[in-house]
């Protein structure tokens, strides 16, 4: 069976059930002290580092190796790819392998393309044009002005 058991604020000594005491700071901070010493030299503001019996004087003074206070270091994150929505893997490693001329050639040939289709689409709405004013341009009766009222005095 494994006891749980939380550090002193203050010694960072194992605190094991039904030892010690919680305090709560103004910060809502919880400290949990190993005994009545250590609690009140804390309220004292009397830094563990200037205690010999403390870990924390201990590791200062390098008594003991900072690595045996770790129990275990976090795993490394290993790095993969993965399929993003709308690009496979392949097409992933290619635009990494690519170089910087290839893209400007692509983006190039777009615009290319795009400018030619637009240039088409006007040719074509002139042409639309040409046709509409050719069939409109009939000679339509041409209203004679009416007469003016009135006129200038003279």
């Amino acid at each position: 069976m494994v006891t749980k058991t939380e550090l002193c604020a203050f010694s960072e000594q194992k605190i094991y059930p039904g030892r010690g005491r919680r305090f709560a700071g103004k910060d809502g901070k919880q400290h949990n002290f190993f005994s009545n010493k250590v609690r009140k030299l804390y309220h004292q503001r009397i830094k563990p580092v200037k205690l010999t019996w403390t870990l924390a004087w201990r590791r200062f003074n390098k008594k003991i190796k900072i690595d045996e206070l770790q129990k275990r270091r976090t795993k490394r994150t290993t790095r993969i790819q993965k399929a993003i929505v709308g690009l496979s893997l392949d097409d992933i490693k290619r635009r990494k392998a690519e170089t910087k001329e290839d893209r400007d050639k692509k983006i190039d040939a777009a615009a290319k393309e795009v400018k030619e289709r637009k240039v088409k689409q006007m040719q074509a709405k002139k042409a639309d044009k040409a046709k509409q004013t050719k069939a409109t341009n009939v000679q339509k009766p041409v209203k004679s002005a009416p007469a003016a009222k009135g006129g200038k005095r003279k």
